[in-house]
């Protein structure tokens, strides 16, 4: 497991992100809480110098099962606990939600679980599953997140593009009235219905815009570019991630029914980047590859604008 990852449980199979320990059944929120390790809380303290001067304006955000400091926050920030969070995703999701991950990253900083909706959908033939990310950071960092992440089943792709029509992502700032602004995501944004629908009429789209062998090669190397002045290691590795993604689109078995078109090479380019090894492997390479399930991978959206520019 990776170095960063304090805890968290996985359900029966490893995920796409490769995260997690492994239990026999998708748990309940509560169940989910332990499993994860996330059953604690946050506490805010006041700070002191080392002359025992308070700080004004500042608290130390305090985890209550073993006094250990966060982070340090302004006094406007506003805890959601974890709890709420799990919470939050029981009220939005409701009945049949299954919580499939869940964990807490930096020794606590950063906690975020993955829940599996309870609808799947059929588009252009295939089986897409939604799930829902939920993270938030405890250190002030960052703010609240949420994703909806499409998955192609028969290879764990994620497919989680920026639509214009349809938002997939909401987040909000530890400050203010946070109950309400939580309450306004789940009435107003998160109707996976309406993302997964406009996800399905824009793989219609993409099904219909032909594409050469060419012009494949042609945004493979626009993606993966081979730089001026490139060293002749550096233009090794290069070369072989493009062979790596184009033998993703001519020689997947999944997409041989396809046929050469957008929806062909959006699918290539999201497996190359949800599985491809990197060129270096850091020791936090998993927790940033999944960190992109929640901001959106630019890779795939960048593929995505070249089609839609063809």
């Amino acid at each position: 497991m990776a170095a960063n990852v304090e805890r968290m449980f996985y359900v029966r199979e490893t995920p796409w992100h490769g995260l997690g320990t492994k239990v026999q059944e998708a748990p309940t929120s509560k169940d989910a809480l332990i499993l994860a390790g996330l059953d604690w809380s946050v506490v805010q303290e006041p700070v002191y110098t080392g002359q025992n001067e308070l700080v004004q304006g500042y608290k130390a955000n305090v985890r209550d099962s073993d006094r250990k400091v966060l982070g340090v926050v302004t006094d406007r920030y506003k805890i959601v606990q974890n709890e709420e969070a799990f919470s939050f995703t029981d009220a939005l999701l409701g009945e049949g939600v299954r919580y499939e991950t869940a964990g807490s990253l930096q020794g606590g900083k950063s906690v975020w679980l993955l829940a599996h909706l309870p609808h799947e959908y059929i588009i252009s033939g295939e089986r897409i599953s939604p799930y829902l990310l939920f993270s938030n950071t405890h250190d002030g960092s960052g703010a609240v997140k949420v994703a909806i992440t499409p998955i192609r089943v028969v290879c764990c792709n994620t497919l989680n593009l920026a639509l214009q029509t349809a938002k997939r992502s909401w987040s909000m700032n530890h400050t203010g009235n946070v109950k309400d602004k939580m309450e306004e995501a789940k009435n107003t944004l998160f109707l996976a219905d309406r993302y997964m629908e406009e996800l399905g009429k824009e793989f219609e789209n993409l099904r219909k815009i032909t594409l050469s062998d060419k012009k494949v090669m042609d945004y493979i190397e626009i993606l993966l570019p081979i730089e001026d002045g490139a060293t002749p290691q550096q233009f090794r590795n290069m070369k072989r991630l493009q062979e790596d993604m184009k033998m993703r689109y001519f020689d997947a078995p999944d997409l041989k029914d396809v046929g050469k078109n957008a929806y062909r090479f959006i699918n290539a380019v999201s497996d190359f980047a949800t599985h491809a090894n990197p060129l270096r492997r850091t020791k936090n390479y998993k927790e940033n590859m999944f960190a992109k399930t929640v901001d959106g991978n630019p890779l795939i959206d960048r593929a995505y604008q070249l089609v839609l520019s063809a």
